[in-house]
């Protein structure tokens, strides 16, 4: 049975003018349908709802509606999965894997979800724990993109080795190594060559960065083993570790890196006609024949 929403939060980056007039918009249409509206207190924006610092909104509400590119919802996200709220995102960014209705379906898909004419998504959440030496606490975050090893402060490559559930499978020499969940094969990990994964696996991925090895190629594993990174001691060579982008915190030589599936997960909402190949058509390009693409004249 479909949930009612009856509190619901908006958020997104006023920063950007193509957020700021669908908040408001989006904010006095749920107002108008009778749903307590919960915004942040720092919003600079005249609009009707309960200001609430940001980082508490999921503790008021049982919805989060966020408006904006796939960065916005990796923010909301994080906000959202401390309480298992359900996520809802407008798209306003440049791609939008993430944020899939797009602004002129937005009342009418709010609509929708409001009636209950919805579908619920469960996607897979690592978690990352960054263990050092002594009396210091390990630092721990959740991932719904990756996890990623990458270098700092240098021009030289790092050298690392990967272990799964306890077995060693290489040592590797690079710029780094991305850890991803199916949510963000199609993010930093596609980008270093690492499959699509339907989000419905529950599956990881290990892709390593510019690796000085060609034949070091990607590798899916069940996302119920363990993943244990070591850096191996280089002269001149930096690493830190980042949770969906944000820094976790330098690795050393002597640290252990753990990351494996979090005992939580992330519901994401869509709205009627969600198609996850509809997506990844249009954002990719699939099905487009370059060579009917306009261009300059060929000369003789």
């Amino acid at each position: 049975m479909a949930k009612h929403f009856a509190k619901i939060a908006v958020l997104g980056r006023p920063q950007d003018p193509r957020v700021t007039e669908p908040i408001a918009m989006l904010a006095r249409h749920l107002h108008d349908a009778g749903r307590e509206v919960f915004v942040a207190d720092d919003l600079p924006i005249d609009l009707l709802g309960t200001r609430v610092e940001e980082p508490g909104l999921a503790d008021q509400v049982e919805l989060m509606i966020a408006v904006g590119g796939d960065g916005t919802m990796l923010y909301a996200a994080h906000l959202a999965m401390r309480e298992n709220v359900p996520l809802l995102g407008i798209n306003r960014g440049r791609l939008g894997f993430l944020a899939d209705v797009t602004p002129d379906e937005m009342l009418a898909s709010v609509d929708k979800v409001l009636a209950g004419d919805y579908s619920c998504d469960s996607r897979l959440l690592l978690q990352a724990k960054l263990e050092r030496p002594g009396s210091e606490p390990p630092r721990v975050g959740t991932a719904l993109n990756d996890v990623v090893l990458q270098r700092r402060e240098t021009g030289r490559m790092v050298d690392f080795e990967t272990l799964v559930n306890g077995d060693y499978v290489n040592t590797h020499s690079g710029d780094g190594l991305v850890v991803a969940t199916p949510t963000g094969s199609t993010a930093y990990s596609l980008s270093c060559g690492g499959p699509i994964i339907e989000p419905q696996l529950d599956a990881v991925v290990l892709v390593p960065v510019a690796p000085h090895t060609l034949s070091d190629r990607p590798i899916v594993i069940a996302a119920k083993q363990t993943i244990e990174v070591r850096v191996l001691a280089r002269e001149d060579t930096k690493a830190e570790i980042t949770v969906d982008g944000q820094p976790l915190g330098e690795i050393r030589p002597d640290d252990r890196l753990t990351i494996g599936a979090a005992p939580e997960r992330m519901t994401l909402i869509h709205p009627p006609g969600y198609n996850y190949y509809g997506i990844l058509r249009s954002k990719l390009y699939w099905g487009r024949d370059s060579r009917n693409r306009a261009g300059p004249p060929r000369t003789p």
